[in-house]
């Protein structure tokens, strides 16, 4: 099982803050996760972000971080700052 956080805007505009996905081999990175939940609809295209945050097991992380079975991925908008 991966344990999905959905943070800021994307809670918002996803209408939930977190979510388990059955482990799939086939979702290796977060890239996978991503594409995999786009693939849900219009809703989910808030995560086609180019800049997305992301983090595994609450350490910030690339999209093209490996992912395991148990762990909990979490996708946030970029931060700005002033």
């Amino acid at each position: 099982m991966i344990n999905l956080q959905f943070f800021a805007r994307y809670r918002e505009q996803l209408d939930r803050e977190a979510e388990q996905l059955p482990w799939d081999a086939s979702l290796q990175t977060l890239a996978d996760v991503r594409q995999h939940l786009l693939a849900r609809g219009e809703q989910w295209q808030v995560l086609a972000e180019p800049r997305i945050m992301c983090a595994r097991n609450q350490e910030l992380c690339s999209l093209e971080t490996l992912i395991a079975d148990g762990d909990e991925l979490a996708f946030f908008p970029p931060v700005t700052g002033g």
